[in-house]
């Protein structure tokens, strides 16, 4: 497929596996654009806690996604993610709104809402989409795909030293714990659930620095574009 602006590219993993990190950095690098679709679904988390959403209630589910709306916005280099119009960059990086992102993720009609703006924003490509089922569902066809995962002691270890930065009270075992049940939830969910794609390439980013992560996915991307995006 040839795009407008350079190809997609795909970045899939388990929760805390530094998708957002590495993906906000390879899009600088690239000169693309990052789509956290992450924190677009912990925006969607956030609002449905505001507005004391039923999940078993389909009919209120569909009409919350439906007149939902979350905006990614570049702003001083960095993305912020406005929900029906407040930023709620900080608030969305807890540990409550992670375990209810996994519980919202699996609404049929939020993933409808969400992945229709998400192919959307990278129809005309040059972008770099990071989430669980960016390969597998939202975009097959991405020219490039990567899965990032990390062992659940590693991941919890980094989420806890983010979460103690933010002033955030836990202990370690317990960020541990949280992000093995998100996994769990993740890859045992019947909608879009978490799995690698059959043409992904996968990093194990347990004992790497997220700057040789990078670099390496950075190699794949010019061997693989070979120039392409230039001619473009």
């Amino acid at each position: 497929m040839t795009r407008e602006r350079g190809v997609v590219i795909a970045v899939d993993g388990p929760s805390g596996a530094g998708k957002s990190t590495i993906s906000r950095a390879l899009s600088k690098r690239l000169g693309y654009l990052e789509i956290d679709t992450g924190a677009m679904y912990r925006a969607m988390a956030w609002l449905a806690r505001e507005a004391g959403l039923d999940f078993e209630n389909h009919q209120a589910v569909k009409a919350f996604s439906d007149h939902a709306e979350v905006e990614l916005q570049l702003h001083n280099g960095s993305t912020r993610v406005l929900a029906n119009g407040q930023d709620v960059t900080s608030e969305i990086r807890t540990p409550e709104i992670s375990m209810l992102t996994s519980k919202i993720s699996t609404l049929a009609p939020v993933r409808e809402a969400m992945m229709s703006l998400q192919r959307k924003m990278g129809l005309k490509g040059g972008v770099v989409l990071d989430g669980r089922d960016i390969g597998t569902v939202v975009f097959p066809d991405a020219e490039l795909k990567f899965f990032l995962s990390a062992s659940a002691e590693e991941r919890g270890r980094r989420r806890f030293l983010e979460l103690q930065a933010k002033g955030v009270q836990t202990t370690l075992q317990e960020t541990i714990d949280n992000v093995a049940q998100r996994d769990q939830q993740d890859s045992e969910r019947e909608l879009a659930p978490l799995r690698q794609a059959d043409d992904a390439i996968p990093i194990d980013s347990t004992g790497l620095t997220i700057e040789q992560v990078i670099a390496l996915m950075e190699q794949v991307y010019r061997e693989r574009t070979a120039g392409k995006d230039r001619e473009q």
